[in-house]
Order: structure tokens, then C-alpha cells, then sequence
């Protein structure tokens, strides 16, 4: 097996300002496919942070002052200087996060999109009322800082998921990535600096006395926070004080429904990835799958032969499609829910092949014989384990599927499409996909119910999250 060498790695720098920055106290970065460390980087502290949103706060008066087609423009440099260092980017994020190069690279491109499409999208201006007597109308006014939060699971993508949309509405940010995972995110600072002007992005790396600093911070209108429910729950107590506007994308434990019409052989593919693409690290995978009995043997076969296709190992190594979990604690956290299941009387029907570490590799796993009380159906995984349950009753499954207090996404899976719309106007979710899951475009609000968090990314709706309504009366 052929393995493209590591890249030899200079350590990113904060930028601040305009300028970068570095520190005398340090935070290692680890290898998930060594389990070693590969490079130190900046650990921000309280002054750094405020000289940040000082300078957040003088540029923004410039930034949303500036026509948004001069935003759009801005937009439209990063996605082509970030495109010009893609070779450079991608290898940090495999180093850093661990999944295979070719997938680190689609994780920026789709960034990129994302950025290109909000840079077509306009703010609207709403007219209430314009008659002899007087004129209403509606602005929305950018929020003055926004402090973007990201996860270790797709780092540069989270970024610039809440960058195109804050830029565009004419907020200045401040991004603090994942301690776990902050050196590509940090280049990508360093990298935009000669396409923004001075103070519009900011990039802090630091642990959670950095996080704690920002969600508290008297400077910071917004947060944006992708990550666990039990850090957004801490956010909104630490920004109740200062009234901070919030979107959190948390956590979920995204249902998939299988009718008994569906065929197998011909959607095990989509199932499969639906729940284990990035190694099961992703916020909406499909984590609970409900199948009729009268198809359980079946369904259970097909997904093991598409899992059987599947070659966990080195991100850096030709032909790995899946790599390790990007940390030690989540590694801990799959294996303890497979083996409590396995105690409880589940059966791990499939175990395939992984190396046997130092790194934090675990084997693709789908597990039968699950129950709904079972910790690794009643909770998120965030690992490459599927747990399939059965159902004989479709009312009872939808009532099965929907008793969670999280809600970020569901799916229905069937031939007959119009019957599987009707089940998934059933689910409580904040998106319910049919034959597919997940699936995410830049056009369209994704977000989630119940305690999966508060507002919504992409889109419109997504861009008027990071504004304030401004309503102005003339009396004529």
C-alpha cells in the first residue's frame, strides 16, 4: 500500500488583527492515526481576546458600512485563494482530523460552495407600509462580532460554513477551532488575511477558558457553536448575561426508518453511508436504524456486504476509505457502548478489519439484536457503529423513532414515495430526508429541534440569523 508522506508542518500562528501572533504557552496537536503529537500551536488567553474584539469592532464599522456586493467580492477572493493552497490545506486536516486526504480535500471544496453560493445571495429590505400617511420599513442590521465555535469533525467546513454567511450580513468574526483540531483552521487565517481587510476574521486557537472567554465576553453579539448539547447548554448560561444572540448546531440521534416495501440490495449503499461516512463522526448520521422484522435479515446482509468494501487505515494511504477516530476519549466512548450492548444481549453481527493502533482505529461494526433502552441506540455514537433495531408496528416505530429529547434529522426509507412522505411528516426532526440521509446544500436551512439547538445554517434563513431587525417609521 502506497502512503503519500506527511508533510513536515510549521506551526500556524493567531491572527489578530491583521497580523500574526504567537504565544509562549503551546497546545499539542495529535495524530489520531499515530496517537502522537505533530505539532504545538498558540494557546490564546484573555488579552488576546480582547485585543481581537477590539480590532473585530473597528473593522466592522467599515465592513457593514461596505455594499454588500463589495462583501460578495470579498467572498468570491477567499474561495479563489483558498482554492490555490487546497494541496496545502488538505494534508493538515488528514493529519490533524485523520480522515483520508481525498475526503479532506471534499470537505473544503464543499466549504467553498458554500461560500460561493451565499456570495449570490442578497438581504432583503421589507416595506410595511408606504402611503401618504407613512412609510414602515424592515432592515436587518449585522450583528457587531460574531465568535464562530467549531468541532473536530469537519473543522475547515464548519469554518466556513459560519464565515460566508456572517461576512455576507456584515459581521466581523472571531473563529476558535477545536483544541483537537485547530491547525488547519489557523492556516486558513493566516492564508485570508491578504484577501480581508485587517480585523474582519480573527483566528484564536485555545482550550475551554479560550470557549468560556467568548460566550461571556461583553464585546461579542453572536455566538455560532457547532458541537456536543452539553456545551451548548453551558453557552446559553454563560451568554444569558449579555442577551447573545446564539445558533447552536448540537448534537443528534438521527432515526432512519425502513417501510417494509423498501429493497435492500438497493438502498444498503445510502444506508450505510448515511450513518458511517467520516467514521460515524457526523452531527446527522443516520444513528438508529429501524427495520420490519420481515426484512431484518436482509437489510442486515446487505449493509455487511457494503461494510465489507470498506478499508479503514492511515488517511495518508492509498485506498483507506475510512480512517480512525479523531481522538482518544471517542474511541473510549464506541468501544464502552459496543460492549455494553454486546453484555446486554445485542449481536455484534459484523466486525470488520482495522489496524491495531497505536492510532485510535476501531473496525466498521453493525450491531442486531439492539433495544431502544440500550445506551448505544439511546445515545449519540459518533463512531463507525450502526445499531439496527426491528419493529413490527409502523405507529409504534414513528412513536419509537420521535422519543428523543434530541431532533436534528430523520429518514424515511421506501419504493413507494408518497407513502414515506406521509411517515416522514410524522418525525420530529429538524430535517426528515427520504431515501437519502444526510443530505446538505448551501440553499437550504439545516438545523435542529428539541435540544439538537437553536436556529438554523445555510440559506437565507441561515444569513438572517447573524442580523438584528431594524424597523424605521417615517411619519409624513
Amino acid at each position: 500500500m502506497t502512503v503519500t508522506p506527511r508533510p513536515e508542518v510549521v506551526a500556524p500562528h493567531l491572527t489578530i488583527d491583521g497580523e500574526l501572533v504567537s504565544t509562549s504557552a503551546r497546545i499539542e496537536v495529535v495524530d489520531p492515526a499515530t496517537a502522537q503529537p505533530f505539532v504545538a500551536v498558540p494557546d490564546a488567553g484573555a488579552d488576546h481576546l480582547d485585543r481581537a474584539v477590539v480590532a473585530a469592532q473597528r473593522a466592522g464599522r467599515a465592513w457593514r458600512a461596505m455594499p454588500i456586493e463589495g462583501r460578495q467580492k470579498h467572498l468570491l477572493a477567499m474561495v479563489a485563494v483558498l482554492r490555490e493552497h487546497l494541496d496545502e490545506l488538505a494534508p493538515l486536516i488528514t493529519l490533524e482530523q485523520g480522515k483520508p486526504l481525498g475526503r479532506a480535500r471534499g470537505e473544503i471544496e464543499s466549504g467553498l460552495r458554500s461560500c460561493e453560493a451565499h456570495a449570490q445571495m442578497q438581504i432583503p429590505t421589507e416595506i410595511i407600509r408606504d402611503d401618504a400617511a407613512e412609510t414602515i420599513v424592515v432592515n436587518r442590521v449585522p450583528v457587531a462580532v460574531t465568535a464562530a465555535i467549531t468541532a473536530w469533525n469537519y473543522p475547515v467546513l464548519l469554518a466556513l460554513f459560519k464565515l460566508a454567511p456572517a461576512l455576507l450580513a456584515g459581521s466581523t468574526v472571531i473563529v476558535k477551532p477545536s483544541p483537537y483540531t485547530p491547525v488547519a483552521t489557523l492556516r486558513m487565517g493566516e492564508i485570508l488575511q491578504d484577501v480581508l481587510p485587517a480585523g474582519v476574521l480573527q483566528v484564536l486557537s485555545g482550550g475551554d477558558a479560550l470557549g468560556a472567554a467568548m460566550t461571556s465576553h461583553p464585546g461579542i453579539g453572536k455566538i455560532s457553536f457547532t458541537g456536543s448539547v452539553a456545551t451548548g447548554r453551558a453557552i446559553m448560561a454563560s451568554a444569558a448575561p449579555t442577551l447573545k444572540r446564539l445558533t447552536l448546531e448540537l448534537g443528534g440521534n438521527d432515526a432512519g426508518i425502513v417501510l417494509d416495501d423498501a429493497d435492500p440490495a438497493k438502498i444498503a449503499s445510502d444506508l450505510y453511508w448515511g450513518g458511517l461516512s467520516n467514521c460515524g463522526q457526523v452531527c446527522a448520521a443516520l444513528k438508529r436504524l429501524y427495520v420490519p422484522e420481515s426484512l431484518a435479515d436482509d437489510v442486515t446482509a446487505a449493509l455487511a456486504d457494503v461494510a465489507a468494501s470498506v478499508v479503514v487505515g492511515d488517511g495518508f494511504a492509498d485506498g483507506v476509505i475510512m480512517g480512525p477516530l479523531q481522538n482518544k476519549p471517542q474511541l473510549d466512548l464506541v468501544r464502552s457502548l459496543i460492549a455494553d450492548a454486546e453484555a446486554a444481549g445485542a449481536d455484534v453481527y459484523y466486525r470488520g478489519d482495522a489496524p491495531d493502533g497505536p492510532g485510535y482505529f476501531h473496525p466498521v461494526t453493525l450491531v442486531r439484536g439492539v433495544t431502544d433502552a440500550m445506551p448505544l441506540a439511546a445515545q449519540e455514537q459518533f463512531g463507525p457503529v450502526m445499531p439496527v433495531l426491528t419493529y413490527r408496528d409502523l405507529d409504534e416505530v414513528v412513536e419509537r423513532a420521535n422519543a428523543s429529547e434530541l431532533g436534528l434529522g430523520a429518514s424515511v426509507w421506501a419504493s413507494d414515495e408518497s407513502r414515506a412522505i406521509e411517515v416522514a411528516g410524522r418525525l420530529e426532526a429538524g430535517t426528515v430526508w427520504v431515501n437519502q440521509h444526510p443530505n446538505l446544500s448551501p440553499d437550504t436551512p439545516f438545523g435542529g429541534i428539541k435540544q439538537s439547538g437553536l436556529g438554523v445554517e445555510g440559506s437565507l434563513h441561515g444569513v438572517l440569523g447573524f442580523t438584528d431587525i431594524s424597523v424605521l417609521r417615517v411619519k409624513h
